[in-house]
């Protein structure tokens, strides 16, 4: 549904957006994973058309921005970072504005913005002046704007900012219901958040995409960490069920060495043998706890160390 190919936005000398490309099909829901500044909301607002691409192309649906702009926004429902509301209106009737904007027949408005305003919990809110409302309140009509409408595509860009903790979990669960229906973006730089709703994420740093999974794939490849006495990697080569050793120094002590062995848990018994039948000293054992959290740390030292070599 989705095809972004080689995405590039430059302002003069800064690229906040370097080469991006990924797919999405119908029916997911995606996070946009990264840091302030990473390029999250510089690619939202080229996929919906209201900023233009230095190079690449966005197809959606078979339609491409900036031929078929128009059709495509039609399909959308777009909740930017910092909504633009008109403070003097009431929820009503800014969502009435709404409404006509995006060509909802006239008959069909009140029950679109009466589902858009329960759906969004705004009930006890609907007559007041948005200019009255609290932070939070101010963000759910936002997303109540961008759904009126019922779009094929939802993309939210920080949707939980302002929210407190029981509007939170009532924003993940209309994003839960929203992806019954239609595609799902989301724009967070909090883990939380992608690991409650999203089954898939794109991590960006410094306008790159640095991975694409789905976060079941994370935890596929089990891994055991142990720390040992010596800077010896080797030693753990005879063991049948390791079948990749990689370094970890971010831990290390003077006299402490820290190896991530690609193995399963049971095969702690075999590691702890081989570390004492070589004499090595063996400080801990354990299973490693592989979750967004740890792969987003080592997309960061990743990208840290080749701005070290590059530096």
């Amino acid at each position: 549904m989705i095809e972004v190919q080689n995405l590039t936005r430059r302002y003069g000398n800064l690229v906040a957006v370097a080469d991006v490309s990924f797919r999405i099909g119908q029916g997911e829901v995606v996070g946009l994973l990264g840091h302030n500044g990473a390029g999250k909301t510089t690619i939202m607002k080229m996929m919906t058309g209201f900023l233009e691409p230095t190079s690449g192309t966005i197809g959606i649906d078979g339609l491409k921005i900036g031929q078929e702009t128009r059709k495509i926004q039609a399909l959308m429902g777009y909740l930017p970072e910092n909504c633009p509301l008109w403070p003097e209106m009431t929820v009503i009737d800014y969502l009435e504005f709404v409404a006509t904007l995006h060509g909802v027949p006239a008959e069909k408005q009140p029950e679109a913005i009466r589902e858009a305003i329960s759906r969004t919990a705004l009930m006890e809110k609907a007559s007041d002046p948005i200019q009255i409302l609290s932070r939070g309140y101010r963000q759910r009509v936002g997303v109540a704007q961008a759904i009126l409408h019922h779009p094929r595509i939802v993309i939210l860009d920080e949707p939980t900012n302002g929210l407190d903790p029981t509007q939170i979990q009532q924003m993940r669960g209309l994003i839960r219901e929203l992806a019954k229906t239609a595609t799902i973006i989301v724009s967070t730089h909090i883990l939380q958040e992608v690991q409650a709703v999203c089954e898939r994420v794109l991590i960006l740093r410094s306008g790159r995409l640095v991975l694409d999974s789905r976060l079941d794939a994370l935890q596929k490849d089990p891994h055991l960490l142990v720390t040992i006495d010596r800077d010896d990697p080797g030693l753990f080569n005879t063991i049948e069920a390791v079948t990749a050793v990689k370094r970890r120094g971010d831990h290390d002590d003077a006299d402490r060495y820290s190896f991530i062995l690609t193995a399963p848990p049971d095969a702690a018994p075999q590691v702890a043998s081989a570390v004492t039948a070589s004499g090595a000293r063996l400080y801990s054992l354990q299973p490693e706890k592989r979750d967004l959290e740890t792969v987003f740390a080592e997309t960061n030292a990743i990208d840290a160390g080749k701005e070290v070599l590059n530096g």
